[in-house]
């Protein structure tokens, strides 16, 4: 059920008819024995002032029996529920994020309490996910920079040597030129992925040819795949395929699927790009030979700085699938992927037409 209907349907009060109804009778009970001690001792003429006296006393029972109950019930239903609601809330104030509030009645008989405390903890467990993403962020970030900013160090303490050949010093000037550009793709993507999280970046709709668009991105790794003797096809069913996106942000979805699948594929393997329709939207797949990924890593490729295969970690920065997902979600697509280990990988993007 949906937070909206949960909240129709709750109660609006913690303190139903039935309450009014119980103490209403409650006290007409009580009218009825107050009458019956009255006329019983009167029939046993006891004196005026006794009479007054156990009436006053009766009543005084009564008073205070039915303020004890009030107080106890509403403590109960409600004074509790929300000093409850306060410690968590001043938790979530300093900072813990897994306070949590029990439910108060069952799920059939919520009130406008219940849907509150449900609320809150949706909240705080949103807040407890928003401040492991960023916690785990920033340590990423923080390690992710530091590695390249430690070679290009290194390796210009080593050029410092006055003994070194042309060879080494030129292998620490690549060195230095290489972790420089990896830094400078790292810090871009970060800046990109955070423009496409917060919406910043304004999608430009306009139609164009996503056939050329595939080709032209598959062009751009030729020399790629002829270095590593890979063999590459491109399985594109159109000539044209007219569609209406942002011709600008998809490019980066192609290029980070053909990217990892020339990284990961050994030397003779096999890369294949697909374009085709299907139920009314355009289905691209990149698949590989390659070495393939197991269940958790598949879990995990679009988590930002997530890297599956260590031995690549120079290769790249682990925030390329996180970019696409959120250019596809922008886009109204989605992607899928399917692998196993040592089977190779294949990414299927569906696109609407």
């Amino acid at each position: 059920m949906k937070r909206q209907d949960i909240a129709k349907a709750a109660r609006s009060s913690r303190f139903p008819k039935s309450i009014f109804f119980g103490y209403y009778g409650a006290l007409l009970l009580l009218s009825g024995v107050h009458i019956g001690l009255l006329l019983g001792m009167q029939e046993a003429h006891f004196h005026a002032i006794l009479i007054i006296i156990v009436i006053l006393v009766y009543w005084a029972l009564v008073a205070g029996g039915l303020t004890l109950y009030t107080r106890i019930q509403v403590r109960k239903t409600y004074e509790i529920p929300m000093l409850r609601l306060a410690e968590a809330t001043a938790k979530i104030a300093d900072g813990d994020f897994s306070a949590r509030v029990a439910p108060v009645s069952k799920h059939e008989k919520l009130d406008y309490l219940d849907v509150m405390i449900e609320d809150f903890n949706k909240m705080a467990e949103e807040l407890s996910s928003i401040e492991t993403l960023r916690v785990d962020f920033f340590s990423n970030v923080s390690h992710e920079i530091k590695t390249p900013i430690a070679v290009i160090q290194n390796s210009a303490e080593m050029l410092r040597n006055p003994g070194l050949t042309a060879e080494k010093q030129q292998e620490y000037v690549d060195t230095i030129t290489n972790s420089a550009k990896r830094l400078n793709t790292l810090i871009t993507n970060i800046l990109k992925l955070n423009k496409l999280e917060r919406q910043t970046i304004t999608p430009h709709i306009s139609e164009f040819d996503l056939c050329e668009q595939l080709v032209q991105s598959a062009l751009l790794f030729e020399s790629v795949w002829e270095d590593k003797g890979i063999e590459f096809e491109a399985d594109i069913a159109d000539e044209r395929r007219m569609i209406t996106a942002d011709s600008e942000l998809l490019p980066l979805v192609w290029n980070n699927l053909l990217s990892n699948a020339f990284k990961f594929t050994d030397k003779g393997g096999t890369v294949i790009l697909r374009e085709y329709s299907e139920n009314g939207k355009a289905v691209i797949g990149v698949e590989d030979s390659g070495c393939g990924m197991d269940e958790h890593t598949k879990k995990h490729i679009f988590d930002k700085f997530y890297q599956g295969d260590t031995s690549h970690s120079t290769e790249g920065n682990g925030l390329g699938l996180a970019l696409a997902l959120r250019v596809i979600q922008m886009s109204g697509g989605s992607i899928d992927v399917e692998s196993r280990p040592g089977k190779g990988t294949r990414f299927i993007v569906k696109l609407n037409i």
